[in-house]
């Protein structure tokens, strides 16, 4: 097992490709059961933290494609317990805004063929997701991130991806009762659960999905084009309120006991 060198870890979603210094920091590629994972370790926030990015430093990486198991492994042999992620999403809500920060407390999973479990091999274990993000650590980002463009709860759709939603399935979401709409937060945030690591995560509204709302009427129907666009000048924003809520996450944060810790011990000795 890698030594630990970090208690916290950012995932970065499409857009976030990097988030130090290159001369100050240190990237490692990692062999895991998975497969390689790249992690990047630098300081931010006054902390040591690991950082990876889901879709590969050139966005590469499709969202059905991503090696989720081997990023989560790689990250909890640092000795992370804490992961804070970044996500691009689409609005399916009028009340979710293009520019809205939204710190996600729910979603609803509609992908397949992920591999979603550490736990099908060495032992069974039935995760509780009542609270699929830690209320811990989403209490203390909402505490820390205020204005009226910050969502302080939401409910994310996770699609298989790589393409968008077609209208009828945005309003299909919207009516399900969803906010915002992504590709990755599944199975990431429950595998990492999995390793008793406690998640929170901040979403950026880049847009309103399928036009159901007020992109539409402004004549910018959704494309990957405006998304990017979008999250390169939104950057500044996402990464400050990373670092926020970093400096805020008290230092002996140890995560949240879901899984039986022998167990997990068996995933990592692998």
């Amino acid at each position: 097992m890698t030594e630990s060198t970090a208690r916290v870890a950012v995932i970065g979603g499409s857009g976030l490709y990097s988030l130090f210094d290159p001369e100050s920091s240190e990237k490692r590629r990692i062999d895991t059961p998975y497969g390689q994972a790249v992690v990047t370790i630098g300081q931010l926030g006054g902390r040591t933290v690991a950082f990876l990015t889901r879709h590969g430093a050139d966005h590469s990486v499709a969202p059905h494609l991503i090696n989720y198991r081997a990023n989560i492994w790689a990250l909890a042999s640092l000795g992370v317990k804490a992961i804070l992620s970044s996500a691009a999403v689409g609005g399916v809500s009028p009340d979710y805004l293009p520019g809205t920060l939204v710190l996600t407390d729910q979603y609803i999973d509609r992908t397949h063929g992920r591999r979603d479990t550490f736990f099908d091999m060495v032992s069974v274990q039935h995760l509780a997701s009542a609270d699929p993000f830690d209320p811990e650590l989403h209490a203390l980002a909402a505490a820390t991130l205020t204005g009226d463009d910050v969502k302080t709860s939401g409910t994310v759709v996770v699609i298989q991806g790589p393409r968008f939603s077609t209208r009828a399935e945005s309003l299909w979401f919207r009516a399900a009762g969803a906010h915002t709409v992504n590709m990755t937060l599944y199975p990431e945030v429950p595998l990492a659960a999995e390793l008793n690591i406690g998640t929170v995560n901040l979403s950026y509204v880049t847009d309103s999905d399928a036009g159901v709302a007020d992109d539409e009427k402004q004549g910018e129907p959704l494309s990957a084009a405006l998304v990017f666009s979008r999250l390169k000048e939104a950057q500044p924003r996402i990464v400050a309120a990373i670092e926020a809520i970093i400096r805020a996450l008290p230092e002996d944060y140890a995560g949240r006991e879901l899984i039986d810790p022998a167990e997990v011990a068996k995933v990592m000795a692998q």
